[in-house]
């Protein structure tokens, strides 16, 4: 997992070969996109853009993938994303292949919350279960952009 400022993200375009691509298409991003999903480089390389209203803890399932990675940029709103390696994880919903996901119960032992703000971006990678869209004090609407790259 990586957590830093979109303003240092060409620091870390050398760590994948899309992440060049990725982080600039994130630095040009348009407030005004409509939710969907945008080809950036072919089916391997892709934006998700969604508007929602972050929910308690207690309604948000953890989860992880196998096939791609995530770059998480909030743009508008604020949420809380838990973190914690997937091993340790109990399985609820299997993987799923053709959504690239598997489902798992909250944990028992303490996770890393990471609390996303706007300039801000989280790269998650196959061992990174998460939990994205907790609320932080209440409901509040969030645009996120959610990159996925082939690992």
């Amino acid at each position: 997992m990586i957590h830093d400022l979109l303003l240092h993200s060409s620091a870390y375009e050398k760590l994948h070969p899309d992440f060049p691509k990725a982080f600039a298409w994130l630095r040009s991003f348009d407030l005004a996109t409509p939710d969907g999903k945008y080809e950036i480089d072919g089916l391997g390389l892709t934006a998700g853009v969604q508007r929602y209203e972050t929910k308690p803890d207690a309604e948000k399932k953890w989860e992880a993938h196998e096939v791609y990675g995530d770059i998480q940029v909030v743009f508008a709103g604020e949420e809380i994303c838990g973190h914690t390696d997937a091993r340790t994880l109990t399985v609820t919903e299997p993987y799923n292949p053709a959504k690239d996901v598997a489902k798992y119960a909250h944990p028992s032992a303490p996770t890393t919350r990471l609390h996303l703000r706007p300039g801000a971006f989280t790269v998650f990678h196959p061992q990174d279960g998460h939990q994205p869209g907790v609320a932080v004090s209440g409901p509040a609407n969030v645009l996120k952009v959610v990159i996925k790259f082939r690992v």
